[in-house]
This record gives structure tokens, C-alpha cells and sequence, in this order.
């Protein structure tokens, strides 16, 4: 039974400059609920309940907002914001939470490779990334895992994606798989010549693997980059094997990226019942500005 949960979160966060030189990019908030704490409640709906984030120098905050804060919780609990109190509570109860640091980001597949020691051989293991917000509430993750129990393979997820940008991905070649929505994967190739691309599936932001893949990755030569790529891992164990892709069939949210930021919090704002109604009403009046001329907007040369 899969139980664990690995979180690559060393990453410097260069996109968000200068907001990311002092805070982690996986604590930005969507809406008021960091990234991060949105990952780690998606693992804590599917029964992953151990959870370890492979964190770098400068980034202790992220262990500390899933932390007890007594002096806070005592001043909530002294103006009876009980709700306050339950939610600050409650982070400190959601996984147990433990984390190690990636000295040098060598790729994914070393941050992933850091895990070797809190995950035996013979375990299985989720591996999120932090860019990736997946729709908050959705089963997805608990799909690939069931997949993975029933087959015993490595699951990725697979994302459709515009053949044109198939450079920006690490693209599956692809057989049919046994059920609706799966694809066998046997072989993987990172960022490639988007003419050359074998598929327009790009593997994407959520894995379940086997512990077998930590002897992979360290007889695995640095790839594209100079870095230790798990694309590279999993095209390796698909030649042997083929291994399982999942098509995303919710909504995913690219939050290393400034405008999948911004659309993770308009749409996930949407959602709230005390947001919705006045949210809708000002972006209506916004693009009646922006139709009407009112609203001047940036155009390419304004870069």
C-alpha cells in the first residue's frame, strides 16, 4: 500500500523574482492556501500521510507553516477566533511532515533520488511536483495509485498538450493501455525537437513509483542539462517494461509559471462562496474597460 509522498521543493523560484528571494515560491498563496499546503492536502485525501519535502538553504519556512504556533494560537484563542484556531491547528495534523536537503539542484531526478533512505527499495511512493496544482477535491491522485496497486508499474501523468510546445515537456511515446484514459508508455524522451516528438503527451507533475527506481537513477548518466533527469529514469525502466500514463482529466494548474498563477486564483477563487458573486461582477466591469478602451493594456512592445 502506497503511504508516502515525495515533495521536490529545492527550487529557487527565479520566475518570481524579486517576491521569491525571501519567501519560497511554493508558499504563494492561491487565493489564501499556500501551493504547497494544497499539494499536501491532496496527499492527505488518498491516505499519503507521510510526507517528505526535498527543501534547500533558505527555505525552513515551508516546515514551519505545518508547525504548532503556540504564540498565535494562544492569541486567537484569547479574542475567541475559534475558526482561526482550528484551521492553524489543523496544518500541523494533516501528514506527518519531514524533509531533507537537496545540496545541489542536479535535475529532478536527483532531487527524487534524495528520497533513497526515507523510502526503502521495496516501498512505493507518490512524487509531486510544486509547480502543479491539480484540481483541488479531485480523485486524480487517488486513480494513479489504485492504477499503480493493480498493475505494479510506475504511473506517471500524462497532459495533452499543443504539438507545438512539445519542447517545453518531457514526451511519452505511447501503446493503448488496458482501460479507459491509460496509455502504455515505452519509452520517454525530455524536451524534444517538437518535429521529432513522438506523441503530444507530456508526462506531468504526479508519479507513483517503485522504490526500484532509486538503483535506476543512480546508474543513470546526467542528461539533458548536465542533470539527472526522471524522464530519462522512467524511458530506461519503459524499455524494459512498459510503464502506465493516466490522461489528466481535471484541471492543472502551472504555478511556476505567472499567468498559471494568476489563473489558478481566478478560478480557484471562483469556487468560494464568499468570493464568486463579487469576483464575477468586477471582471464583467473589467472587460467592458478593456472592450471599451477604458483600460489601457499592455501590448508586446510594452515588455
Amino acid at each position: 500500500m502506497v503511504s508516502k509522498a515525495v515533495l521536490p521543493v529545492a527550487g529557487l523560484g527565479t520566475r518570481f523574482l524579486p517576491v521569491t528571494k525571501s519567501v519560497p515560491k511554493e508558499l504563494l498563496p492561491v487565493v489564501d492556501t499556500p501551493a504547497l499546503q494544497l499539494l499536501i492536502e491532496e496527499c492527505a485525501r488518498c491516505g499519503l500521510d507521510d510526507v517528505l519535502l526535498v527543501t534547500a538553504m533558505g527555505k525552513s519556512s515551508m516546515e514551519d507553516h505545518f508547525d504548532r504556533r503556540l504564540d498565535l494560537e494562544a492569541e486567537l484563542d484569547a479574542k475567541g477566533k475559534q475558526e482561526e484556531l482550528a484551521l492553524v491547528r489543523g496544518l500541523a495534523e494533516l501528514a506527518r511532515i519531514h524533509s531533507t536537503r537537496q545540496g545541489e539542484t542536479l535535475g529532478l531526478g536527483h532531487a527524487v533520488l534524495q528520497a533513497k533512505g526515507h523510502v526503502a527499495a521495496d516501498e512505493s511512493f507518490a512524487v509531486l511536483l510544486g509547480d502543479d496544482i491539480v484540481d483541488p477535491g479531485s480523485d486524480y491522485l487517488e486513480r494513479m495509485v489504485a492504477v499503480h496497486e493493480r498493475t505494479g508499474r510506475p504511473v506517471v501523468a500524462l497532459l495533452e498538450v499543443d504539438e507545438r510546445h512539445a519542447g517545453l515537456y518531457g514526451i511519452a511515446s505511447v501503446e493503448p493501455g488496458e482501460r479507459p484514459g491509460e496509455h502504455l508508455i515505452t519509452a520517454t524522451v525530455e524536451k524534444p525537437d517538437p518535429a521529432e516528438a513522438p506523441s503530444n503527451l507530456a508526462v506531468v507533475g504526479r508519479y507513483v513509483l517503485p522504490g526500484s527506481v532509486f538503483g535506476v537513477l543512480e546508474d543513470l548518466p546526467p542528461g539533458r542539462g548536465g542533470e539527472i533527469q526522471l524522464t530519462d529514469a522512467l524511458g530506461r525502466m519503459a524499455a524494459e517494461e512498459p510503464i502506465v500514463g493516466l490522461v489528466l482529466d481535471v484541471p492543472r494548474y502551472d504555478t511556476g509559471d505567472k499567468l498559471g498563477y494568476l489563473q489558478a486564483n481566478v478560478e480557484l477563487a471562483l469556487r468560494r462562496p464568499d468570493l464568486a458573486s463579487p469576483l464575477v461582477e468586477w471582471l464583467r466591469e473589467l472587460i467592458e474597460r478593456v472592450d471599451s478602451g477604458a483600460l489601457d493594456v499592455a501590448g508586446p512592445d510594452d515588455a
